[in-house]
């Protein structure tokens, strides 16, 4: 032993020795028991310390060496002997000198800007600070903690800032030594010496780390660790640890001394100054030296200037430390570099983007001063010479000096100023009018938002202060201003003009006047005498009228009880706006300007304002005349005067006084040349004279239909021009391509009041546009990124998904016409005449397909002749003689075979066109309607085919669609009104005639999702159409033999047979063959139980024609698998009719006589489908249909113990179920989806094994439970071993069976709770294994009530609680996991309440982390938490609620824990200020633990509680007096 000591010792300290040799032998050393040194490892470490260190002084070693003995390095600290021979209590210690040169290779790296050769390193670092015994080298010696952590932040910023992927390694050991300093740091107990150190070595690595990782735009490359947890975790250290080193509380009397000069000066003469540390300076030089990249500069600081501020007023903000706080804003605010701008260095001109940070910084420190409340008005007035005032007027000088409009935080930062005081910004209140509203141009929407904020602001701080038209003075006096543009923006936006009215509302009315006064004044005097010809002053006139507008629209209207004298004033508003502004303007222009039209701007927006001045006013004054009867109305007046043909034929005059019928229409004349505001006003007026002759007691009907006609008409020709844009709903911005969107919102809004007066061709117009504007609507939707505003299709699907449009029956019946004619002119014809083509006639023009709706309404006229009645009649059935015709015609086409051929375009506009049908509500289709739907449907599915160039997957998404909308018509109410024009059977035919036709050209989809969801539609229509075919009652039993008949005689192959086979064997055909036989046949089954005695016949005849669509169907089946290969997989289609035919094979006796059952002529075929299933079970994957029709037809097969082929049995099929389950595609989704066809197999599996089996059954389940499992990452078979134990507990056993599964549970319940144990560790593993468990275990409670008899068994349960981690889940986790942990403890209380009462510690500890768990995530949080999110919180909660509500219910015997339960929850809450929603379900929960409660629990609460925590226990105790104590005794008083 000595030899192999001195050999080795001295080889390793010869000169002569090779570094390659050493090494070896040094590696032998450690891993060899063979070699015995004293303190062997203690003398390793120091040897390759020493070597490391020796080479950093003389560099004398191949850099190959260096990294091979790093690597050496690392591999000692990292291995399990070290950490082993730690544990035990051996001494082992590394040397100061290593961690220094960990710091200077590091350094090194960071200076050349090279992280190649330092992933050794970081990991010989991170296993040094991750075990204590060796972080102490750097503990001990705080300086190099601080020098790595400033040197890993760093490298840190410089891969961040490089455009390689971000590794997780550099950022996992800067996460763990800003742990292990902030451990330290707390730990200090000289603030100056950790003020320095933080300050000269970390905060500006820190700041730039903390500014690269909230900027960087993170990607795919990146590590998901760093990206969604590291970063998050090292942003919140940063905050930590500048938040403990710069702003210690021991420091704030340095940073006021700094910071108040006055205060330094008094110091001064009372003696020496306390202190001489300047924390205030050294951070401002440390923000304004280039620490980083000249570019990144200015955004570090303005990100670091905020947070900074944040965290000093997180330690100092009281309400005595106040100015200091602002003085540190006012120091802060000077490293920014908007500083600069207000002390006039106009070279420091910003880019948009610098301003942009520099606006959001500054909005931040307002946002802060805000929120704190430091700026107090009278203090800063009273106290402090207005300090804070003036440095807040300079800031805002600055910022209306460089206005920035096109940046949101420009309008914030200006918001702040006028919230913290409006005096701020007043005396720049008509620049601020100017820049930030009427000026303004902006089209950005988060721009807008924050404008319309600011806008808001303003109106609200003026409404208070009762100076509104002081505000509005301003605004005039800067509409009257030369514009900036040649076009000015509308002044009010939809969401701004809400905000008026709000504002409008609280105003008191003279107020509103007054500013409405001024606004007529200054138009009559100013603006009319100059706007002939001045495009500046037409635009000035549309601003002034879009204000009368607005706030005439918006204020409160007059009513009864309005003082006279405001009524008057009102009154008097109207008549000089009538006079002064309405007049003048109307006199101006009814002179002839046909040349002016085109070119004249001035012209357009002068009728754009007198229109819209007119509308208002006839608004206003109607609205004043209804609900004011002290108004008098200038027309009321007028209206005396005139002559009765004036007034009966409604004209002007009508609504606006002193108007000649002849300016009128010149006016008119002019306005309807502009598709522009005064054309939208026109009908808005024609609308207004439409509500004022129906509110009369005589109605003309001839102006109401002029007036409909007349809306109509005027925007037909835009409508046909097909060409609109979005609108804001804002009256005053309608251009040309915008009037349509305008247009068609009037029309569709007011179609109630439009749709009596206006003839059919227009009804037809109207439906036309409709279909028209749907099919654009996608696109339109598309091309518009405004959500607010309006589009035509926006419009239409809005009434298209209403409850209105089948109400306005006309125009719904006008609606599928147009959506026909759609289709018609879409589809090319088959026939030579087009004519002859259903589609054509199914929406020709020259059928009254109405008539089915007016006829009722049509009253009986005594004078009516019988011939008038007769034509009536001819006409009804007119559309009905048409569509027998069409019925015919398309049973004709599909029989003989006249396909229409599409082109991929085509199909795609079908597809659209049958979006919108799909949109039409089926119960109110007329019996008429319905029938054209079905021919329509059927007439694409029958004759409509692709070309050859055309994408088979959407023609056969086509054929899903129309089969899913014949479907969907068949649940309507008059849907057998097709019976009127076919034979039931004749439909059947043509629709798998045209299926099998069609099934030629997509043979090649067989594998496809489309296929399988083509199929499913399939089968449901034949199946729906079937049933209704029984419901109706008429002709059963011909329908189905006729279909039964045609079924027989179809061959799924695709030319003609020639021989006893079928020569050309086509798949698809096969397939939809099955799935009609297989349909047909469970139809007809259900139907024959059904049948009474007495028609015995009819049930044997159908009985007959059964057998024979069976034997055909077992030759298809039998063909089928003659031509599938070895290695194909079964097709779905195969298996619901295998099943169908065991089923009625079993029906019919095989179970009566079973000695004879292997003889049966189909049992071959069975069994060769049950061996093939097994097969190719495990590789379905999550073929979910294939899964779930494969488990159907095993629970038939198992049901006969005796179909097994040769030696299988039972176990045979658990052991293949057991080997799905570890597929890797099945989830547990695919579980829960297949989850009752699993039960169903395995309860017959069960029933009918013998209890060998059984015992083989359950040492299956037992060995999948074994831990090796999961240690061999084997975690499918846990989770088939978990899953398959919780359907056994559903299954109905015999007593053996039973006995043996339950001798069993205590091992089960053990290995679960090892297994939990196990998957906990791996976060990844808490859906997929920790939830299945916690539901099996639950599950195996429930049922074990009478067998878990002794209780550690069901205490094992407590382990995996508690086990089991609640926090850091994803949302969907976090519920599974809390679900199933409140199952567990509630299958406990309800099923096992003995074993509670002895392990009620347990419970209450495991019950205890659900209650802080939910409120831990149920806090208020803002608007971080999303609506999913927020409902899993709210459902746990509800959870939490339960269980102590069956607490209470089931621990009355046990009242000396409900003060603990109490206690505990009291100081959970007092810790976080939750949610109200969830506060409501915990409280109402405590509330039940609270009546058991008595006197001396309360008194002990309130006497040992720490003092918070008594106070929110207070709260909650009266609010359980008041409320549920109080409710509580009030039901009892009228309870027996």
């Amino acid at each position: 032993m000595a030899a192999i000591y001195s050999g080795i010792y001295v080889k390793l300290k010869s000169k002569n020795t090779s570094w390659e040799d050493k090494l070896k032998l040094a590696h032998f050393a450690w891993v060899s028991h063979q070699c015995v040194l004293p303190n062997k490892e203690q003398v390793l470490l120091d040897w390759v310390s020493r070597a490391l260190v020796s080479y950093y002084n003389n560099f004398e070693l191949e850099d190959e060496v260096v990294e091979k003995l790093w690597a050496y390095l690392d591999n000692v600290i990292h291995s399990k002997r070290l950490q082993n021979l730690l544990k035990s209590g051996k001494t082992i210690g590394l040397s100061f000198s290593i961690a220094q040169v960990i710091n200077e290779r590091l350094s090194e790296a960071c200076s050349q800007k090279t992280q190649q050769n330092i992933g050794t390193v970081l990991s010989c670092s991170r296993g040094i600070l991750s075990t204590p015994t060796l972080s102490i080298i750097y503990t001990a010696k705080c300086e190099l903690l601080v020098d790595l952590l400033s040197t890993l932040s760093k490298l840190a910023c410089q891969q961040l800032a490089s455009d390689d992927a971000v590794g997780s390694q550099l950022f996992s050991v800067l996460q763990l030594t800003f742990a292990q300093y902030l451990l330290i740091q707390r730990q200090q107990t000289n603030p100056n010496r950790v003020f320095g150190q933080v300050a000269s070595h970390l905060l500006q690595p820190c700041l730039l780390l903390k500014h690269l990782l909230t900027v960087r735009g993170w990607t795919q490359a990146d590590d998901n660790r760093v990206r969604q947890h590291l970063s998050r975790e090292i942003r919140n250290q940063v905050e930590t640890l500048l938040q403990a080193g710069l702003f210690q509380p021991e420091l704030f009397s340095s940073y006021r001394e700094e910071l108040l000069p006055e205060q330094q000066l008094q110091e001064k003469k009372k003696g020496v100054l306390k202190s001489s540390l300047l924390p205030v300076n050294t951070v401002q030089i440390k923000l304004g030296s280039g620490f980083c990249e000249p570019a990144l500069h200015g955004a570090v600081v303005a990100g670091s200037v905020s947070l900074l501020y944040k965290l000093f007023l997180n330690s100092y903000c009281k309400a005595e430390n106040h100015l200091v706080c602002f003085h540190m804003l006012s120091r802060l605010f000077v490293c920014l570099r908007l500083s600069g701008l207000q002390q006039g260095l106009e070279e420091n001109a910003l880019s948009p983007a610098d301003w942009s940070t520099e606006l959001l910084a500054l909005e931040q420190l307002l946002n802060l001063v805000f929120s704190s409340d430091i700026y107090n008005v009278a203090s800063d007035r009273i106290r402090h010479k207005e300090v804070q005032f003036r440095f807040y007027r300079k800031l805002a000088q600055t910022l209306m000096k460089h206005s920035q409009a096109s940046i949101p935080a420009w309008f914030r930062c200006l918001k702040l100023l006028m919230s913290l005081n409006h005096t701020i910004v007043e005396p720049d209140l008509d620049d601020l009018m100017a820049s930030a509203w009427i000026d303004a141009q902006i089209s950005d929407q988060r721009t807008k938002k924050a404008q319309e904020a600011l806008i808001n602001t303003v109106f609200q701080t003026y409404s208070k202060l009762r100076q509104f038209p002081r505000l509005f003075e301003v605004v005039l006096t800067v509409i009257c201003q030369p514009a900036a543009d040649d076009l000015r923006v509308p002044l009010f936006s939809a969401g701004l003009t809400v905000k008026l009215h709000e504002c409008l509302l609280e105003l008191p009315p003279n107020q509103i006047l007054d500013v409405l006064f001024l606004f007529v004044e200054k138009c009559q005097t100013f603006i009319i005498p100059a706007v002939e010809g001045s495009s500046d002053m037409a635009l000035k006139l549309l601003s002034v009228s879009s204000v009368l507008h607005a706030f005439l629209l918006n204020m409160r209207s007059l009513d009864d009880v309005t003082p006279l004298p405001v009524i008057i004033r009102a009154q008097s508003v109207l008549a000089k706006m009538q006079e002064g502004v309405i007049q003048p303007l109307m006199e101006l222009l009814q002179a002839p300007r046909r040349e002016e039209i085109k070119s004249g701007l001035w012209l357009r927006k002068a009728s754009d304002s007198l229109l819209l001045l007119v509308y208002t006013w006839v608004e206003v004054n109607t609205l004043f005349g209804f609900s004011c009867s002290k108004y008098a109305s200038p027309i009321a007046e007028i209206a005396c005067a005139v002559t009765g043909p004036a007034a009966r034929h409604w004209g002007i005059s009508s609504f606006l006084p002193g108007v000649k019928e002849q300016c009128w229409q010149r006016v008119m004349e002019l306005a309807n040349s502009f598709a522009s505001t005064s054309k939208y006003c026109l009908e808005l007026l024609a609308l207004q004279k439409m509500k004022m002759m129906l509110i009369q007691t005589k109605t003309d009907l001839q102006a109401l239909r002029h007036s409909a006609a007349f809306i109509l008409e005027s925007g037909r020709s835009s409508m046909n021009r097909g060409e609109s844009g979005p609108w804001d709903g804002n009256i005053t911005v309608i251009s040309d391509l915008t009037y349509p969107t305008a247009h068609w919102h009037l029309v569709v809004s007011n179609l109630t009041i439009l749709l009596p007066y206006i003839s059919l061709q227009d009804v037809e117009y109207i439906a036309h546009v409709l279909v028209k504007t749907l099919v654009l609507a996608k696109s339109q939707e598309a091309d518009t990124d405004q959500e607010s505003s309006i589009s035509t299709g926006k419009i239409s699907l809005g009434l298209v998904h209403s409850s209105f449009l089948p109400e306005l029956k006309v125009l719904h019946c006008a609606f599928l016409t147009s959506l026909i004619h759609q289709f018609a002119t879409l589809l090319p014809t088959a026939a030579k005449d087009s004519v002859d083509w259903p589609l054509q006639q199914l929406s020709a023009g020259n059928i009254p397909w109405h008539e089915e709706i007016l006829a009722p309404c049509k009253p009986a006229h005594p004078l009516e002749t019988p011939s008038e009645s007769k034509l009536l009649k001819y006409e009804l059935s007119l559309s009905w003689k048409t569509l027998e015709k069409v019925a015919q015609c398309i049973l004709l086409l599909a029989k003989n075979g006249y396909p229409v051929i599409l082109k991929e375009n085509q199909l795609e506009s079908c597809l659209s066109l049958l979006e919108i049908a799909s949109l039409l509500k089926l119960d109110s289709l007329l019996p008429c309607d319905c029938t054209r739907c079905f021919l329509v449907l059927l007439s694409l599915l029958a004759n409509a085919r692709a070309s050859v160039s055309c994408s088979k997957l959407l023609f056969l998404k086509f054929l899903s669609t129309c089969f899913h909308l014949l479907r969907c018509l068949q649940a309507g109410r008059n849907v057998n009104s097709i019976f009127k024009v076919f034979h039931a059977s004749d439909i059947l035919e043509a629709v798998m005639t045209s299926q099998l036709t069609a099934s030629k050209f997509i043979t090649d989809l067989l594998t496809t999702p489309v296929w399988a969801q083509y199929l499913q539609e399939f089968q449901a229509f034949l199946e729906n159409f079937l049933q209704m075919i029984i419901e109706r009652r008429q002709s059963v039993r011909l329908n189905l033999e006729k279909f039964m008949s045609f079924l027989v005689s179809c061959k799924p192959d695709t030319g003609a047979s020639k021989s006893k086979g079928w020569k050309n064997w086509n798949p698809v055909a096969e397939q939809l063959l099955l799935m009609a036989f297989t349909t047909l046949c469970h139809v007809v089954t259900l139907y024959l139980q059904q049948l009474p005695e007495k028609r015995l016949q009819s049930a044997e005849v159908l009985s007959a024609l059964s057998e024979s669509v069976v034997l055909h169907m077992v030759r298809i089946v039998e063909h089928g698998l003659q031509n599938c290969t070895q290695n194909q997989p079964l097709p779905v289609t195969f298996i619901p009719p295998i099943t169908t035919l065991l089923k009625a094979d079993l029906q019919k006796g095989w179970q009566k006589e079973p000695s004879g059952l292997l003889e049966q002529p189909r049992v071959k075929l069975y069994q060769k489908f049950y061996s093939q299933i097994l097969r190719e079970l495990h590789c379905a994957g999550g073929n979910l249909q294939f899964l779930q029709s494969a488990l159907q037809f095993l629970t038939v097969f198992c049901s006969v113990p005796e179909l097994y082929p040769g030696k299988e049995t039972a176990v045979t099929v658990v052991f293949a179920i057991k080997r799905l389950l570890t597929g890797p595609a099945i989830t547990t989704q695919v579980i829960k989806n297949m989850e009752m066809e699993l039960t169903e197999v395995l309860v017959q599996l069960l029933g009918t094994c013998s209890a060998e089996e059984f015992y083989t059954i359950r040492s299956l389940v037992l060995q999948g439970l074994e831990i090796r499992n999961v240690w061999q990452q084997k975690a499918k078979e846990v989770l088939s071993a978990v899953t398959l134990t919780k359907f056994l507990l559903t299954c109905p056993l015999s007593e053996d069976k039973e006995k043996a599964f339950w001798i069993a549970s205590p091992q089960i319940l053990t290995a679960l709770a090892m297994q939990t144990k196990e998957a906990c560790q791996d976060h990844s593993q808490i859906s997929t294994i920790v939830v299945p468990i916690l539901d099996t275990v639950a599950a195996l409670l429930r049922q074990g009530e009478g067998f878990l008899l002794n209780p550690h068994h069901v205490a094992l349960a407590f382990s995996i609680l508690l086990t089991v981690p609640l926090d850091h889940l994803k949302t969907e986790d976090y519920h599974g996991v809390f679900l199933g942990v409140h199952e567990v403890l509630f299958s406990i209380v309800q099923c096992h309440p003995k074993v509670l009462l002895k392990a009620v510690p347990s419970f209450l500890n495991s019950f205890h982390r659900l209650v802080v768990s939910v409120m831990h995530e149920g806090r208020q949080k803002g608007d971080r938490v999303t609506t999913d999110e927020f409902e899993v919180i709210l459902k746990c909660a509800h959870l939490v609620e339960r269980m102590y509500t069956r607490i209470a219910a089931k621990m009355e015997d046990l009242t000396v824990f409900s003060a603990f339960i109490v206690a505990r929850y009291v100081t959970e809450l007092q810790k976080v200020t939750l949610h109200p929603a969830v506060k409501k379900h915990l409280t109402e929960g405590i509330y039940h633990i609270l009546d058991l409660c008595i006197e001396r629990d309360i008194k002990f609460l309130n006497a040992s509680l720490p003092a918070g925590v008594r106070e929110v226990f207070k709260d909650l105790y009266s609010d359980y007096n008041h409320y549920h104590k109080a409710k509580k005794h009030g039901e009892e008083k009228y309870t027996a």
